[in-house]
């Protein structure tokens, strides 16, 4: 059965993803293999996995999808991929702690991280864990952590610029997937960032010495750095990171269910709908689109069902991740996307990184609430958003809201009112023309109907 290489995994000569048969292997190369076979005979692998750290693998018999393998891996296939500038503060900062944490536990078992991407790092649920099976590498007494820079470009550059400037410089990851240069944090952080002393040593004086070492004939490898030291590295980059804090503004939805036209009796109602759809469809996967805080994707979650829940208010998915982390769900993932400019591919040849529409389809997508956002907040025809959630889900959710909703009549409060083909008759004919109506009813004490649609 032929293979093929996945799209994504092609910087690393120790090995690489491949897929056979629609299973996702991971071939482990000759030149990895004192590497691996130190990772699994010192115990690091088993301390990772056991605490939830590493993405657990089988060790398959399987022929190398290229030339000669040491060993070919199942590793175990999570849900969904989520990229840094996708996660809340939070959510970043917990992917940075993590990384410090296995680099700590590395060097008690002689090993060491050659790798600290961001992109390593993924979330199951509300946990994060590492998914690079090759990051580590054995130890050589002396030699300074090779991924001290990645580390700081991917972690701690942006932590600082969200901290300190704006929690939108998340967004930078988007253009620089290598990192944000350090020169370039140097530049955009505040003076008052300097006399944090850890941001003072790793970034700003990290960032001159990048410019001195890029013109000096001097390997950064032959610099000697005791063990002690390292340590003491790690240290100082965990409460470099653990002092970065983000003071959540009052934001346009960080309070939307304070301050919406549902009654008690009508938003009850909702979820009940909500919950009798789920039952009837039995997703193994839903999209909850717009989700706020996340009310309703957890009547996905609690049930069991891989649920990634989506919004543009950075203040709600904080919000919604903090919620999920402090009751450890293993099935809520929040995330911040623009649904009107989602995630791209990016990358070499357009594939290293999946566009929002490339990692689905889900079984199930959750759009409440949401149309009336992207018709009139957005001027994007109602045929386009069809076209758009079908894409992204068989079975489709939504609420439609009318235009003499209140929360309507907010966003035409500031603009004319151009959109003659929104009202319920033209919702049904755009969205028919990708959707056949499984069910429809009206949410009780409003003027708003919840639809069941199949693609």
């Amino acid at each position: 059965m032929s293979a093929s290489r996945h799209p994504s995994s092609f910087r690393d000569p120790s090995g690489f993803l491949f897929q056979r048969g629609g299973v996702l292997l991971r071939q482990i190369n000759p030149s990895y293999s004192a590497h691996y076979d130190r990772l699994i005979e010192s115990g690091l692998y088993e301390a990772l996995v056991k605490r939830g750290w590493l993405v657990p693998h089988e060790e398959m018999d399987e022929p190398a999808a290229a030339n000669v393998a040491h060993r070919v891996l199942k590793p175990e296939r999570l849900p969904f991929v989520s990229y840094p500038y996708e996660w809340s503060f939070s959510q970043y900062r917990d992917a940075a702690k993590l990384t410090l944490d296995i680099q700590e536990l590395a060097l008690k078992h002689g090993m060491t991280l050659k790798d600290a991407s961001a992109y390593n790092i993924q979330f199951l649920g509300s946990r994060p864990l590492l998914i690079d099976t090759l990051s580590f590498e054995i130890y050589r007494v002396g030699r300074p952590w090779v991924a001290y820079r990645q580390f700081c470009q991917h972690f701690l550059a942006p932590l600082a610029l969200m901290s300190y400037r704006d929690i939108r410089l998340s967004q930078l990851m988007r253009s620089q997937i290598d990192g944000i240069p350090l020169d370039l944090a140097d530049i955009l952080l505040p003076r008052r960032a300097r006399l944090r002393f850890g941001l003072l040593s790793h970034l700003f004086i990290h960032a001159k010495g990048q410019s001195k070492m890029a013109h000096s004939k001097r390997d950064a490898a032959s610099y000697k750095v005791s063990a002690l030291a390292l340590n003491g590295l790690i240290s100082s980059l965990r409460n470099a990171v653990s002092n970065l804090g983000w003071k959540m503004p009052d934001s346009e939805w960080g309070s939307y269910y304070e301050d919406t036209n549902y009654t008690a009796a009508s938003a009850d109602h909702k979820a009940k709908l909500v919950s009798g759809m789920l039952d009837e469809i039995e997703p193994s996967s839903v999209w909850d689109l717009g989700a706020n805080d996340g009310r309703y994707s957890r009547l996905a979650s609690s049930r069991g069902v891989h649920t990634v829940a989506f919004d543009i208010d950075p203040v709600v998915v904080e919000k919604n991740y903090l919620q999920a982390r402090a009751s450890k769900d293993p099935n809520l993932l929040a995330l911040r996307i623009d649904l009107a400019n989602p995630s791209p591919a990016l990358g070499w040849d357009h594939r290293e990184r999946s566009s929002l529409a490339d990692r689905g389809p889900a079984d199930a997508v959750l759009a409440l609430a949401l149309v009336h956002h992207l018709a009139i907040g957005n001027n994007v025809p109602l045929g386009r958003i069809a076209a758009f959630l079908a894409r992204l889900g068989s079975n489709l959710v939504i609420e439609w809201v009318p235009k003499s909703d209140s929360q309507v009549q907010r966003l035409l409060a500031s603009r004319e009112d151009v959109f003659t083909e929104y009202d319920e008759g033209g919702f049904v004919r755009a969205f028919g023309e990708n959707f056949r109506m499984k069910h429809s009813e009206p949410i009780a004490e409003s003027e708003r109907v919840l639809y069941w649609l199949q693609r």
